[in-house]
């Protein structure tokens, strides 16, 4: 059984390592392997943006590239700095990533340590494009 609040925590703790200078919206993310382990990814800003990496992203291509390709859950926590939003969604080309490496009912958790709730992929992203529709 997944441990959400637990996950939740890890994002949160992510955060911390977030480089944000720019916009100064801070994200934590927690992904959890089917093998159990937790790899974190914050994001990370630059000055020309479209080189930002979001920490959906940043954690699952850390996982993928240490040969992970199996995965139960992620929690993503963010907000402006010194605040936590009570939601925080993936972008779209985050939402795209995860249905790259994970199922329709793969569980996403937004929130914070106080209150968060679950979705699955395919809540967050309807009509996925994937390798089956090429």
């Amino acid at each position: 059984m997944i441990n959400f609040r637990f996950l939740m925590e890890q994002a949160q703790k992510a955060r911390e390592n977030s480089y944000a200078p720019y916009s100064h919206f801070r994200v934590g993310a927690a992904l959890l392997s089917k093998s159990g382990k937790i790899y974190l990814g914050c994001n990370i800003e630059n000055a020309a943006y479209s080189a930002t990496v979001c920490a959906e992203r940043t954690a699952i291509f850390k996982a993928v590239s240490e040969g992970e390709r199996d995965f139960e859950a992620i929690a993503i926590a963010g907000g402006r700095e010194g605040e936590t939003y009570e939601l925080c969604a993936p972008c779209g080309v985050c939402r795209q990533v995860i249905a790259e490496f994970c199922p329709k009912d793969f569980k996403i958790i937004l929130g914070n340590n106080n209150k968060f709730e679950v979705y699955t992929l395919d809540m967050l992203l309807p009509l996925t494009f994937t390798s089956e529709n090429l």
